[in-house]
Formats: C-alpha cells, structure tokens, sequence
C-alpha cells in the first residue's frame, strides 16, 4: 500500500488530467465551433468567457481550504469534469447545443480551476520540500503530455471521425464521450491511489472567521505592494498580442483558402498546432527557463520580450503567401511557439519575483488571476476585429502593433527587478 501511495503513483498522472479540462475549454472548443461553422467573432467571445474561472480563482481558493480536504477537493472535481464533459458530448447533435455546451463548458472551467487550487495545494500537503523540489520537473512533464493529448491527439482524433462518419456533430460527441470516460477512470484511480495526508485534514481544523480575515489582509496587502499599477500593467499587456492570436490561429488554419485560410483539415491541425507547435513551445520553455537561471531575469527580459512578440510575423506571410506545403507551415508554427515558450519564461518569472514577501504563495495565485484576466479581454474582442478589419492579413497586422505596449513596458519593468534574480532550474 506504501508504495501504491508513493509520489510516482499520483503526481503524473495528478497533473496529466489537471492540464486536459484547460486546453479542451480553451483550445479544443475553439476547434470544434470553427468545424460547427460559428463565425469567429462569436467563437472568440463565446469562449473567451470560458476564462473567468481563473480569472476570479484566487477570491474562492480559501473555500477550498475550509470546507474539505484538498484530496476530497480532487477527487470531486474529476468527477464533475466527466460529468460536464459528457453533457457536452451529449447536447452537440441538438439544435440548442450552442447555448447548453458552453453552459457545460463553463461548468468544465469552474470545476477545472477549483481542480488546480485544490490539486497544487494537495502537493504542498502530501509530500516534503525535498520531494516538492524533486517532482516539480515532472509534474511540469505531464501538464504538457496532457496540452499534446487535447490539442494533438483528441482533435486528430475528431478529425478521423469527420471522416470516416461524415457527421461533424457525431465526431465531436463520439470525442468528448472518450475524454469524458478518461476522467471518470481517473476519478477512480485517484480515490484509491491519493494518500491521506494529515496535514490535509488538519488544514480544515483552522477557524472560518480567522481565515476569511486573513484572505482580507492578503489581497489588501497585494494591491498595497510597491509599483502595483506597473506590475498589473505589466500582466494585463505582456501577452496582448498573444492573447488575440491565440484565439484565431485555429480558425485560421482550418478556413478555406477562400476565406483567407489555409484550408487545413481538422486532423493537419491537431498535428501542426497540437503536436509540432506544443513540442516547440516547450522546447522553447525549458531553454527559456535555463537561460535565467544562468544570466537572470533581468538580463533576458527584454530578449524574451521580443521572442514572444516577433515571430507572430510569422502568420503574417502565411496570411500573404497562403502556403499549401505543410512542412513549411508546420515550420512557421513551430518558430512561433518556440518563440512564445521562451518569452513566456520572463512573465511567469516575473510573477514569482513580484508575489515574494510574506503571503507569496496567495498573491502569486493574485497574479495569475490578473494573467488569465489579460488573456481572456483581448481574446474575447479578437474575432469582432477580426471581422471589422476584413481579413486575417490585416488582423495580423494588426496583432503586431499590439505587440508594441509588450516591449514598450519593459524598460519600467526592468528598473525593479534584482540583478540577481533567477530561476530554480539549474
């Protein structure tokens, strides 16, 4: 029973089914309302609201705390999560499945981001600081898996059933069937396999009335931090541009090249943005990460700055050029998503070199509310200035400009952050 107990057992796959729920409401669905032939516009804004669980995440996350455990928490979550996603499964051959699916989606995030506090916290709990250090490289290695099985695996997936059933709303049913019964075997699997941890179940010995004045003191003690209008500034803008590319890249693959697409299948999509583009994109974090810990974040801002930014030219000449070759288009991707992991490194860096101080850990979980807040504006507006601007040559266009406050911020950033600031990861 110990070594069923043993951290292996439950962290990688703890942190596997933690990153599906995300990229299937974040990513998936953008896929599959684009096969279901919604405009972008509402595509965009229909599931940027997706984001608000983890929006407003750190305002519900002393709940969590207090009401049960953490492992409780988990177990819960994964349930609800299979539970919504076969809703959605079953509502997308309907002619009300607009409406009922983001309901469901929405109920997905929520359930979703409630996973993540509990889940993260669970790890604090249940292992010591040597283990913490140890895993934290692989509990990162799996969330990424899970990014590759939903962007990669489970959209070629939907792709072959197009196909092969030339029903659309069949395919993606048939889809979300599957990773909804991945998750109540997860659930399963977890009920056994989590360890009971004491200081789990002490955790909720703590007094309501103290905790929630505690919470109080620490989110009036977050926006009292020095440079906090620079700071949320800076998190509201570092990803601007990302943030509205994000939403259209899909789309953009799949439309016809009439349409200004590239007129992929759903299946050469969970392949290049999926597969080819997450590869890169963590290639891209891992040496971002080494960069700091070698020379600082001081040092790599403003060059992670421009990684982030500059290859989203990239889509610029797709858009002009509209190139059949999928070698070269699988290439233009991957430079894109390399460049957006290696720039990525400075931002969630910087979080953590703003949350340090007395309550790090809750004002980091602040900053990443503020994170998915910048994500989830300009992804909301995307496909309405898409739609304005007429095309996607000028909407990428237009995605540079916004690359412009990015690297404009960066030099009043740079002033406060420590020469010798740098990361874990040696």
């Amino acid at each position: 029973m110990k070594k069923l107990n043993s951290p292996w057992a439950w962290i990688p796959s703890l942190y596997f089914t933690e990153g599906i729920p995300y990229v299937i409401v974040m990513t998936v669905s953008v896929i599959m309302y684009k096969r279901f032939g919604l405009s972008n516009t509402e595509i965009a804004f229909y599931t940027g609201w997706l984001y608000l669980p983890w929006v407003i995440k750190p305002f519900w996350s002393p709940f969590v705390d207090l009401l049960k455990t953490k492992r409780w928490w988990i177990v819960s979550m994964q349930l609800l999560i299979g539970a919504g996603l076969a809703g959605v499964a079953f509502v997308l051959p309907t002619p009300f499945y607009i409406q009922a699916s983001l309901a469901l989606f929405w109920l997905v995030s929520f359930s979703s981001a409630t996973h993540d506090i509990a889940a993260d916290g669970f790890y604090m709990l249940a292992i010591n600081d040597k283990e913490q250090s140890f895993f934290v490289g692989i509990r990162s290695t799996f969330y990424r898996f899970a990014t590759i099985f939903g962007q990669g695996i489970l959209v070629i997936f939907a792709g072959f059933l197009e196909k092969k059933t030339g029903n659309i709303p069949y395919a993606w049913s048939i889809t979300m069937f599957v990773v909804s019964g991945l998750f109540v075997a997860m659930f399963c699997y977890h009920r056994f396999v989590l360890p009971k941890s004491d200081d789990d179940e002490n955790a909720l010995k703590i007094k309501h009335k103290e905790t929630i004045k505690e919470f109080g003191k620490i989110f009036v003690a977050f926006f009292l931090k020095k440079n906090i209008g620079l700071a949320i500034a800076f998190m509201l803008l570092y990803r601007l541009a990302e943030a509205m590319l994000v939403k259209l890249a899909s789309p953009f693959l799949l439309d016809p090249r009439t349409d200004g697409g590239l007129g992929l299948s759903t299946e050469q999509v969970g392949v290049v943005y999926g597969t080819v583009g997450v590869i890169a994109l963590t290639v891209g974090g891992i040496l971002g990460g080494i960069a700091i810990s070698r020379k600082g974040l001081k040092y790599w801002i403003m060059p992670m700055a421009l990684s982030i930014t500059l290859p989203n030219m990239v889509y610029i000449y797709l858009s002009l050029a509209q190139p059949s070759n999928i070698v070269l288009i699988n290439t233009a991707v991957a430079i894109e998503q390399f460049g957006y992991g290696f720039g990525f490194t400075a931002y969630m860096m910087y979080l953590i070199h703003f949350a340090e101080g007395e309550y790090k850990t809750s004002h980091y979980a602040i900053c990443t509310g503020f994170m998915a807040l910048g994500m989830m504006l300009p992804g909301m507006a995307a496909g309405w200035i898409q739609t304005y601007l007429g095309d996607y040559k000028n909407f990428f266009i237009f995605v540079m400009i916004c690359t412009i406050p990015t690297i404009a911020i960066i030099p009043f950033i740079k002033r406060y952050i420590k020469a010798d600031y740098k990361s874990d990861l040696k």
